[in-house]
């Protein structure tokens, strides 16, 4: 008789492996409510300007996609359309200049009004900065510069230098105009309200700064802005690397002055391919980066909980690389469905995390200005798979959500992830497919009749084809991101 079971149970395995991989829930098992809002980061380039080739299809879905805590990010590597006051004031006039920063900003804020905006003018003057010369910057705005981003240490040490730049650049935008060093009143017109404001952009990177000094910067930053914008909330960090030096220093609140806010914090995850590494290969690479990415998260999650539990976190860089050889060539079409798919598995692990805010980089990128994170197709200006992915999460599956028991029976090589969530009522399942293969999943009844949404090859670089699930099994192309409805 014991021969018999032990018989069966290896023939019921063997079968179970035969039909691959099982979806099963348990819709009574409430593993948590998520606190995640999926969103995007917008850094401003060339391809943003007006009567660029990218900027009416960037904006356009953009303002479709009618997302909250959008990141703005005027970046670095083009200097005319991120610094407001390129040279120093002298004695008789200053360099205080909007006009190419203001037509992509505005179209931002246009495009994204009545949501809430995280803006982000991270660039600082780099004639603060203590170098051995005058760093140049091109006269073309459309020129990358990537040398404008050296040196260490500011030359004013008291840092008023660097908090008047801030509060003359925020008045442009949110107090109708300022006056200048000398003196002089810039009138603007404008009146936005920016309910965050995130401090910087990767310091252990761009200017490779310390704790010690991006937190005194810091707190004189939100300490000039605060009386500027009361309600604003803000953020801090923005960090490349995940360095628990950082997150132990900046989260402590011993270290920063009375009354500073530490309303948030930000870091970033890039998983990218390994040197010279064959798009055939990226899949185990990519996620397994992604994966080691997750852990890091519960590691400074345990940090932010003993040190600020009221500060909440916001992972606002989050997106996929080729390797640097693949960079220079065309990218394979595929590769924009492996990264949709790694963020559809950022956003359910990051869910299950607790993390506040999860969002993708970036809505435009190009030859040579990361093509690999575009959310736009730089070839035919259509959004691609990781925009209609993001747009396909964002629309069904906000805060609020309940996370309930979820797993995939014998998914060999955990091929597949899935989380089923209830959100109002509605009985929900996001599917995605890891790996460069189809895989079928056997599904429960009540699925049949089912909606579901696909992203993946076929759907290209349009919406998430619209089906219903006609028996038991659904099947996910290479990495394909599914999203299921039930009936009510």
């Amino acid at each position: 008789m014991k021969t018999f079971l032990t018989l069966a149970l290896i023939f019921a395995g063997t079968l179970a492996n035969a039909q691959g991989p099982q979806l099963n829930v348990n819709w009574n098992e409430k593993v948590m409510v998520s606190a995640s809002t999926p969103t995007l980061q917008v850094v401003g380039n060339p391809m943003l300007r007006r009567k660029a080739a990218m900027h009416d299809g960037a904006f356009n879905a953009l303002r479709d996609l009618q997302a909250d805590y959008v990141r703005y990010v005027p970046w670095f590597p083009y200097p005319r359309l991120a610094v407001a006051e390129l040279e120093a004031p002298g004695k008789s006039a200053t360099s205080w200049d909007f006009s190419l920063i203001d037509p992509m900003t505005i179209d931002f804020l246009e495009n994204t009004k009545g949501h809430t905006v995280m803006m982000n003018f991270s660039t600082i003057p780099q004639w603060m900065f203590k170098t051995e010369k005058p760093v140049a910057y091109p006269d073309d705005p459309n020129q990358v510069s990537w040398g404008y981003g050296g040196g260490k240490e500011l030359r004013d040490t008291t840092l008023k230098e660097l908090t008047g730049y801030y509060v003359r650049l925020i008045s442009w935008y949110t107090k109708g105009g300022f006056t200048d060093e000398l003196g002089k009143y810039h009138s603007s017109g404008y009146h936005y309200n920016f309910p965050y404001w995130e401090v910087l952009n990767e310091p252990d990177l761009e200017h490779n700064m310390s704790p010690q000094t991006y937190t005194r910067l810091y707190d004189a930053i939100v300490s000039a802005l605060k009386p500027l914008m009361p309600k604003t909330k803000f953020v801090g960090l923005a960090l490349a690397a995940e360095s628990p030096g950082w997150f132990e220093y900046f989260l402590n609140p011993a270290n920063h002055k009375p009354g500073v806010p530490l309303d948030m914090i930000s870091y970033h995850c890039y998983a990218g391919a390994n040197p010279n590494q064959q798009f055939d290969a990226y899949e185990y690479t990519i996620f397994d980066k992604a994966e080691s990415f997750i852990n890091s998260v519960a590691y400074i999650e345990n940090i932010r909980k003993r040190l600020a539990p009221r500060t909440r976190t916001d992972v606002n860089e989050l997106g996929t690389f080729v390797s640097s050889e693949m960079r220079n060539r065309p990218i394979d079409p595929l590769f924009f469905n492996l990264s949709a798919s790694v963020y559809a598995y950022f956003f359910i692990e990051l869910s299950k995390a607790g993390i506040d805010i999860i969002g993708e980089s970036q809505l435009v990128g190009f030859p040579t200005q990361f093509p690999d994170v575009t959310m736009i197709n730089y070839e035919n200006n259509k959004p691609n798979p990781r925009y209609w992915v993001l747009k396909l999460i964002k629309d069904n599956i906000p805060a609020g959500s309940t996370l309930v028991g979820t797993n995939v029976a014998a998914n060999n090589g955990n091929d597949i992830l899935a989380q089923a969530f209830v959100v109002q009522g509605v009985k929900k399942v996001l599917l995605l497919n890891k790996r460069n293969k189809t895989v079928s999943l056997q599904l429960p009844a009540e699925f049949t009749g089912a909606k579901v949404s696909t992203v993946d090859s076929d759907s290209g670089d349009n919406e998430a084809i619209a089906t219903v699930i006609n028996g038991e099994v659904t099947t996910l192309k290479p990495f394909a991101v599914k999203l299921i409805t039930l009936n009510r």
